[in-house]
């Protein structure tokens, strides 16, 4: 009997030592596809920058005096011919009396001086007088006649002082505090003046940056076609809001750096933006072009070069080398290397282990943050970005 069980025993252990069923292959890896997204783009260079105000005036009293008035709050948007300030105005409104009074003084003399001109005149005819005496008191109406002008002219100067009394806003625009207060003696009438106040205009407001030798070249033949827009966006802002456009380049490259002063205009209706802020500002680096776009997850570094995989007929992964572009609203933009129709994997990339592998396609869909039609928002690149070609 035991002899019968250890048989089986060994029969059965024999029999489990054979060969195991084949298993078949595995099945190909899951992988998303999509057809690359096409638009067409612009591409931006960017580079830090600031704001600075169109016109910057210190504001001085053209002549000395004691400060009567203040007739402006700190901070206050004024317009040109604006009155600010009042300085005392009695002694230059002495001054004008006086040159009044002298005016009467030197028509006085002119009126006798041609009194006398007209008898001599009178007599010479007569052979009672000679033609010296009339010629001297011709010379004495002349010198009159220049008495007269002389005292016009300093009334004229005596006017403008008392109409310097007057400080008006030299041009509109933002002003800062006062200087000075009601009771103050201030010098006038020359640069070493004292200072008042400070206006500046910022409605437009430039922002001025550098940029190298090579930019000034491609944007010197881009203006000849009109002038070249541009977008800035302020420290705390995401997006390029602010339109503008370019509107000056330096008249010379500077020999240290190399680089070239640039500057733009930008519209600052409600006077939010400050001369002085800084910016980041990109600028037009291309007209619109026909473009691919995919996610930057669908690019593959294969040593030097990038690779996008897309699927073929039969199923399997091929690589495309491809020249890639900037960011786009999330996407990466290729330049070359796809067309329209590729079947490019977009999520599963990492299951492709070798080009030519099979895999199982799975539709998916390409969208970019923001729709072409709406307000492009471009994320920056380390040299270059791009945003879609808004038709206006």
């Amino acid at each position: 009997m035991r002899g019968q069980i250890l048989l089986a025993f060994v029969l059965i252990t024999l029999a489990g030592c054979g060969k195991p069923a084949e298993q078949g292959p595995p099945p190909p890896p899951e992988v998303t596809v999509a057809q690359p997204l096409a638009r067409q783009v612009v591409d931006w260079d960017e580079f830090p920058g600031r704001f600075e105000a169109p016109q910057s005036v210190e504001v001085r009293a053209r002549v000395g005096g004691y400060i009567q008035g203040v007739h402006f709050r700190d901070g206050d948007y004024v317009r040109q011919g604006q009155l600010l300030f009042t300085l005392d105005p009695r002694q230059a409104q002495a001054a004008v009396a006086a040159a009044q009074a002298q005016r009467a003084q030197a028509q006085a003399q002119l009126t006798l001086a041609e009194t006398e001109l007209g008898r001599a005149s009178n007599l010479l005819e007569r052979g009672f007088l000679s033609q010296s005496a009339v010629d001297l008191k011709r010379a004495n109406v002349e010198t009159a006649q220049a008495a007269v002008a002389a005292v016009d002219s300093a009334i004229r100067t005596a006017r403008l002082d008392l109409e310097f009394t007057r400080v008006v806003a030299p041009s509109s625009g933002r002003i800062s505090d006062r200087r000075v207060d009601v009771g103050n003696l201030v010098a006038g009438g020359s640069s070493a003046a004292d200072v008042l106040t400070e206006i500046v205009s910022t409605n437009p407001i430039h922002f001025a940056f550098d940029a190298s030798e090579s930019i000034l070249l491609r944007y010197q033949r881009a203006a000849r076609g009109g002038r070249a827009p541009l977008r800035v966006r302020l420290q705390d802002e995401t997006d390029f809001r602010h339109a503008g456009y370019l509107d000056f380049t330096d008249n010379a490259v500077d020999n240290a750096s190399g680089v070239v002063r640039l500057r733009g205009v930008i519209a600052n209706a409600d006077g939010f933006i400050k001369p002085g802020m800084y910016g980041q500002v990109q600028l037009a680096g291309s007209g619109a072009y026909p473009a691919m776009l995919v996610p930057d997850a669908a690019i593959v570094t294969d040593q030097a070069r990038r690779i996008v995989y897309v699927v073929d007929a039969s199923g399997k992964a091929i690589a495309k080398p491809i020249e890639m572009g900037p960011l786009v609203d999330g996407l990466r933009v290729v330049r070359s290397g796809l067309s329209a129709t590729d079947q490019v994997v977009i999520s599963g990339v990492q299951r492709i282990q070798q080009p030519g592998q099979p895999v199982k396609p799975v539709a998916g869909k390409i969208e970019a943050s923001v729709q072409p039609s709406a307000a492009p928002v471009t994320r920056p690149a380390p040299a270059s970005s791009a945003s879609f070609a808004v038709a206006g």
